[in-house]
């Protein structure tokens, strides 16, 4: 039987202290719609009139450069919000948002997100949080390419999607599956890294036991390796 749009936000941790009015007055204001592999959702510079509820697939937040090259800020997973910075007065939007996997998104006007979070205090204390997160996760990877190596960049890259995307197997603590179809040059701009350098780091994680990779699947054998 097919999942009906309520159902998916009473199941989203975020919105589990809304009350059964304030959940039907989200559900009229929300939009849901399946999006397909490689649409893009916004672009820089659109106008920030909505927040977006990820249910299934995957988005990838990225921005471009001045000379031009795509920055990757973030590959987005089920349960992650997005385009939430349209909360704290952005008028356009500074980073794009496209569908990496086909995706199942709910979609919701800024202004009928703000009355909600206005009328439900534990959900503005929520959001607030998530934003900071978001952020400090943000700062995090700067950090990371300011004063890691390359090497260290993509393992630590690796550890987090272990973290965020992951799911143990075998019944081993330390092995984790990562099920993300991510190619070499996309991991690359996720640490700022050449295509080249990531080819290599991978290799030599594979030819050290600690990991084993294909297109779609990283297996992480022993995660206090890397």
């Amino acid at each position: 039987m097919e999942k009906s749009k309520i159902w998916f936000l009473e199941n989203f941790s975020m919105f589990k202290m809304l009350s059964p009015e304030e959940m039907q007055e989200m559900d009229a204001y929300t939009v849901m719609r399946e999006v397909p592999e490689k649409q893009v959702i916004y672009l820089s510079d659109d106008e920030a009139k909505h927040v977006y509820i990820l249910k299934r697939g995957r988005v990838k937040i990225s921005r471009l450069s001045q000379d031009g090259r795509e920055v990757i800020l973030g590959i987005l997973g089920p349960g992650e919000v997005f385009g939430e910075l349209s909360l704290i007065d952005q008028s356009k939007r500074d980073e794009m948002a496209i569908v990496t996997e086909n995706a199942l998104v709910c979609k919701i006007s800024t202004p009928h997100f703000e009355k909600l979070m206005e009328q439900n205090r534990i959900l503005n204390f929520q959001v607030t949080k998530f934003i900071g997160l978001r952020l400090k996760k943000i700062q995090n990877r700067l950090g990371n390419i300011m004063f890691k190596t390359s090497e260290q960049r993509i393992r630590s890259f690796i550890k987090e999607m272990a973290y965020d995307f992951g799911r143990d197997i075998s019944g081993e603590k330390n092995q984790r599956e990562i099920k993300i179809r991510l190619t070499h040059q996309e991991v690359g701009k996720l640490t700022a890294a050449s295509r080249q350098t990531v080819t290599t780091v991978f290799n030599e994680l594979d030819k050290n036991g600690i990991i084993s990779y294909s297109r779609n699947r990283i297996l992480v054998k022993d995660i206090e390796r890397l």
